[in-house]
């Protein structure tokens, strides 16, 4: 633990040396383990009614297994999500940004389920709407941990046999749209540095003024994915699971993040004591 603490503050240290870099502010969440869209009435985000994409009410229990917590706004650890929206909302506001990459240095940090559950947390927000992409194209989790049914994903829009409406689906949560990989994909950094990949960030963002796209990507040691795809993207948060990555590995993440705008670093898996009452 105290490595990784080392790290962080060793990168914070060389992050702040590079010209028109975000500040980073780290933040500490518990152990909770990445033609055109349909065209929406307009009307303010709590008025969203989905009529073209399909609505999938999902399970409870299977969302607690996966450390999907956010959809229960009375679940003891929603808290966590709920500062760290607040904390990224502001930053992408103040510089106009609505894409934000999701990404850690290695696997199994918990980058995917900090993705769900902070997409969750300002879907929340009666003034949002949120969108969340699974661009980890090499092991998609996204589907798996909300527990979405089997159907039409991103591996039949990348293939030609389906248009992006047609993958789209509402988990039950006004104000939220995921729209998921079900399998990986060969050749997925040449894909996700391809022009169509651009053309459908583009999209995405532009559309509506007041979503924001959370792009899950893949680990940035995994391969150069996170780097073919970073620059399409306005911000990036770097998850670290404690224990999960050498302070070597969180360095070496770091420095392959480039000139990207990296909004902080969220230290998951922490085994410090979790707040349990209201202060």
């Amino acid at each position: 633990m105290e490595r990784i603490k080392l790290a962080l503050e060793k990168a914070k240290a060389q992050q702040g040396q590079q010209a028109q870099r975000a500040p980073q502010a780290a933040v500490a969440v518990p152990d909770f383990a990445d033609t055109q869209p349909p065209v929406l009435p307009e009307a303010e985000p709590a008025e969203v009614q989905y009529i073209n994409t399909p609505v999938v009410e999902l399970d409870p229990a299977h969302l607690e297994r996966h450390r999907v917590v956010a959809f229960n706004k009375n679940h003891p650890a929603n808290w966590a999500f709920d500062v760290l929206r607040t904390q990224v909302l502001q930053k992408m506001d103040q510089n106009g940004w609505r894409t934000l990459a999701i990404t850690s240095p290695t696997l199994e940090s918990g980058k995917s389920v900090v993705a769900i559950n902070l997409a969750t947390s300002i879907a929340h927000q009666t003034q949002r709407t949120a969108m969340l992409v699974d661009f980890d194209l090499r092991r998609p989790m996204v589907a798996n941990y909300l527990g979405l049914p089997a159907r039409v994903s991103l591996n039949e829009v990348f293939a030609g046999s389906a248009q992006i409406q047609d993958a789209l689906v509402n988990p039950g949560l006004p104000r939220l749209v995921v729209l998921p990989t079900r399998r990986p994909e060969a050749k997925s950094s040449e894909l996700l540095s391809s022009r169509s990949v651009g053309r459908i960030i583009t999209d995405l963002r532009d559309r509506y003024q007041d979503r924001i796209v959370i792009f899950d990507l893949p680990p940035v040691l995994a391969a150069d994915d996170v780097i073919a795809v970073l620059p399409r993207i306005d911000c990036v948060l770097m998850v670290v699971g404690s224990g999960m990555s050498t302070q070597k590995e969180i360095e070496e993440a770091m420095r392959h993040l480039g000139g990207a705008n990296l909004l902080g670093v969220v230290l998951n898996k922490d085994e410090s004591p979790v707040r349990k009452g209201y202060y």
